[in-house]
């Protein structure tokens, strides 16, 4: 029993920390899908949470179900013609650019903050990383499992601070004052939830035949995504309740810590930094373990290469490359979501054996 609420623990760390990243830690990506969408956001983000938890469990179970290893493994089962390969090479591509960006963003961070050259930013990232990922799925397990706690702990002392001192401001009159600066709360909350849940797929297929019951996998993923929503909630009331001065900030959320004092600012930047480094580690896990079923790369050689890659793009301008993957890779989500659905219904018989593969 102790075993299990340990796994189901895992589960749940890894699940956020890999969503979570440097943009929603940020308080960037919920400033973009949500806050300005007023009040209803709040009931976006929950409904965000909700299909983070039916999709998910989807993906999981047919990854136990048929034992498979990488995203591309999903695929190619529930698409196995050449939509699915597309699907699967615009993933890749996707992981390989988010990764260069972290890398490039983290080397930038060092710099600003100490004067080091960006280059040794990046290089003392990816040497962490490396650490971790030799250890295989072990690895990611540990980067999350202090990390995320390590962020909920933040945030959350920064919101009791706010009621603590503020609270005039965190009243409901004063949160339902604040006119909505875009309408379309439904297509953003799907667009944003998809985008996820497709992101996050690298990491739960592995996890899922590891942890090989389906009981513990969706356990920690209902655990993880009721998790991901309350600490959604609190960054969106803190970033609703500080408008418009946010829109102002590439970091949000450093604006909102602001009259908390440089300690509990440093604090949060120390959790976004490690969040870069959790979504890095993440994304080149998801790439090596694809690279490792696809073309029989040995894992910790196709760390390197992937690591190499993103080093290489990282120091090239791409911003052109972003702006046109992101908006191919939301609608393929939201193509790739649905296939999941079908196929899970259409093989529903399949699935009553899966509680538990020995």
């Amino acid at each position: 029993m102790k075993k299990e609420i340990v796994k189901v623990f895992q589960v749940a760390t890894v699940f956020i920390g890999t969503i979570v990243g440097a943009g929603l830690a940020s308080g960037k990506e919920i400033t973009e899908f949500f806050t300005q969408y007023g009040i209803s956001s709040f009931i976006g983000i929950i409904g965000c949470g909700i299909f983070y938890i039916l999709i998910s469990s989807i993906i999981s179970r047919i990854s136990i179900n048929y034992n498979l290893s990488s995203y591309s493994d999903v695929m190619n089962i529930i698409s196995p013609n050449i939509f699915g390969k597309i699907t699967g090479f615009i993933t890749t591509l996707f992981l390989i650019s988010s990764a260069s960006i972290i890398l490039a963003g983290s080397g930038a961070l060092i710099h600003q903050f100490f004067g080091i050259p960006k280059i040794i930013g990046s290089l003392i990232m990816i040497a962490i990383a490396i650490f971790f990922l030799l250890r295989d799925t072990e690895g990611l397990i540990e980067v999350n499992s202090f990390i995320v706690p390590g962020l909920i702990c933040t945030l959350t002392l920064i919101t009791v601070l706010y009621f603590a001192f503020c609270r005039n401001t965190v009243s409901l009159d004063n949160i339902a004052s604040f006119p909505k600066q875009k309408t379309g709360i439904f297509i953003s909350t799907v667009l944003y939830a998809g985008y996820n849940t497709l992101s996050a797929s690298g990491v739960l297929v592995p996890l899922s035949t590891q942890m090989k019951k389906s009981k513990i996998m969706i356990t920690g993923i209902v655990t993880g995504a009721i998790g991901l929503t309350i600490l959604c909630l609190m960054i969106n009331l803190l970033l609703t309740i500080n408008q418009p001065y946010i829109y102002k900030y590439e970091i949000p959320l450093l604006f909102v810590a602001n009259r908390f004092g440089n300690l509990i600012q440093a604090l949060l930047l120390v959790i976004i930094w490690l969040e870069m480094f959790s979504t890095e580690v993440s994304d080149i896990y998801s790439i090596s373990k694809t690279l490792e079923q696809t073309f029989n790369i040995k894992f910790k050689k196709a760390i390197f290469i992937v690591i190499s890659l993103a080093l290489l793009i990282s120091q090239f301008g791409f911003g052109t490359l972003i702006t046109k993957l992101y908006p191919i890779f939301g609608l393929l989500s939201l193509i790739f979501i649905f296939q999941c659905i079908l196929f899970f219904f259409k093989h529903k018989k399949d699935f009553s054996n899966t509680t538990q593969i020995k």
